[in-house]
This record gives structure tokens, C-alpha cells and sequence, in this order.
């Protein structure tokens, strides 16, 4: 029972952090400013590597002749375990910048709490991506009280990107049966703790810079974990999967 649960788990962390990536990348050659470009494509590549190595985690105990790569680029969209949140367009750089930081903070919290799991894998890919994610939250931490308490243009904007977003909050808060399983056996992070520090990290940024934090969000009919995703999750699979499906036995 655990197995299938903790590919699940290893798929919503590596999906994520994949789709994420992606996005990110999206903005080469169209950031505001080249250091911003520069920083957008080393958080991207680091969420890419991550996401490799909770992937090839899943391809080995799925063991059914698919590795990582084919895991990423051979799936379709209702396959896919990532966050609603991760997958919504980047929108205008307050848009991105938010939704960085709200998927960080929930980032931070998970892996914080898979340092002590009982699978040493897990603990040991945590531990290495921790690090990477520390700075990534910092940044878009800053970036959000830099927007919101910025300009009047800046902060209106910010303001316009917080219910853009907002409503995909209710899955890093809400986690599923199985993961609360996986939390009692040791193995993943334990959601009540998550779900309490990316709140706790939210409101802090927020006050910092008076914005207004919205009521909870409530659950709706779309649900990443079970494969339920936006309309925007299959137009960007069709980007990032095109080469290699198009040339399923190309070399590099």
C-alpha cells in the first residue's frame, strides 16, 4: 500500500517541480531585466534537477521500463500529479513572482519536513534541494514585498495577482489520505506542520507590506493530485513534450 502511495507522493513533489521549471524558462528572452532573466533560468534549472530526482525515484519503484525522461515527456496531461498552481500561465511579472513565492513556501515546509523521513533517499534528495529552495523563497519573498510596497503601479498590480492565484492555495494546505498515511509511517513531510508554516511564512510577507490576506481557499472540482488539471497544464505539455515525441529515437 505504501508503494503506491509514495509514487504519488514522489510524482506530485517531481511534477511540480517540473512544471514550475518550465514556466520559468518561459520567460527567456522576455524578462524585464537580464539579471532577472539570469535568476529566473538558475531557479528554473534547479527546480528541473530536482524534479529528475524524485522522478527517477518514482521510474525505479514503478519499475515498468520507464525512466525519468520518459516519465516527463511520454505522460499525458491526466497523468500528471502536479500542484493546480504551478501549471497556471505566468501572467505579468507580479503574477510570477507570487505564485514563486506561494508555491516556495509550501516547497520550503515539504522539504523541511522529508530532511527526517525514514527513507533515506527521500531525506537525502530533501536535504540537497533545501538548500536550493532556501534562496529561491528568499527571493521571491523579497519580491513580493518589493512589488507590493513598491510603486502605486506595483503594489496594484500585486493586488490583481493575489485572487488570480489565490483559489489553487487550498492544495498546499490540504493534503490527501494517502500522504497523511506516508506522514504516519514516517516517510513524507506531515501536512498539518506544512499547511502551519506556509501559512505562517505567508502572513508574515504579507504584513510586512500590508497586503491583504484572503480567507481560506475551498476545495472546487479540479484536483492535480488525482489528475484533474486547468486547461493550461495540456497547452504546456504540448510545448515541453513535442521533440520527444516527435523523434521518440533521437540521440544528443
Amino acid at each position: 500500500m505504501h508503494k503506491q502511495a509514495l509514487i504519488q507522493y514522489l510524482l506530485l513533489l517531481g511534477d511540480s517541480a517540473l512544471v514550475q521549471g518550465q514556466r520559468l524558462c518561459e520567460w527567456c528572452g522576455k524578462a524585464p531585466a537580464l539579471e532577472e532573466e539570469l535568476a529566473l533560468m538558475n531557479v528554473g534549472l534547479d527546480l528541473v534537477g530536482q524534479a529528475r530526482n524524485w522522478l527517477d525515484y518514482a521510474a525505479e519503484l514503478q519499475d515498468d521500463g520507464r525512466d525519468a525522461d520518459a516519465l516527463a515527456f511520454r505522460r499525458d496531461e491526466r497523468a500528471y500529479r502536479n500542484l493546480l498552481l504551478v501549471e497556471q500561465p505566468n501572467g505579468d511579472y507580479a503574477v510570477t513572482m507570487l505564485k514563486q513565492f506561494l508555491y516556495d513556501a509550501w516547497h520550503h515546509a515539504v522539504l523541511d519536513g522529508l530532511c527526517a523521513s525514514n527513507d533515506e533517499r527521500i531525506a537525502g534528495i530533501a536535504a540537497k534541494a533545501l538548500k536550493e529552495v532556501t534562496y529561491h523563497l528568499r527571493r521571491s519573498g523579497e519580491w513580493v514585498q518589493r512589488l507590493g510596497g513598491g510603486t502605486e503601479e506595483s503594489r496594484q498590480r500585486m493586488l490583481e495577482a493575489i485572487p488570480v492565484l489565490w483559489r489553487f492555495t487550498v492544495e498546499l494546505t490540504v493534503a490527501s489520505d494517502s500522504e497523511v498515511q506516508l506522514a504516519r509511517a514516517g516517510i513524507a513531510a506531515h501536512p498539518a506542520q506544512v499547511a502551519q508554516r506556509w501559512h505562517a511564512t505567508v502572513e508574515t510577507i504579507f504584513a510586512s507590506v500590508e497586503l491583504p490576506l484572503p480567507k481560506a481557499a475551498s476545495h472546487f472540482y479540479l484536483d492535480g493530485r488525482k489528475g484533474l488539471h486547468t486547461e493550461h497544464l495540456g497547452l504546456l505539455l504540448a510545448e515541453m513534450q513535442f521533440l520527444p515525441r516527435a523523434y521518440p529515437d533521437a540521440t544528443w
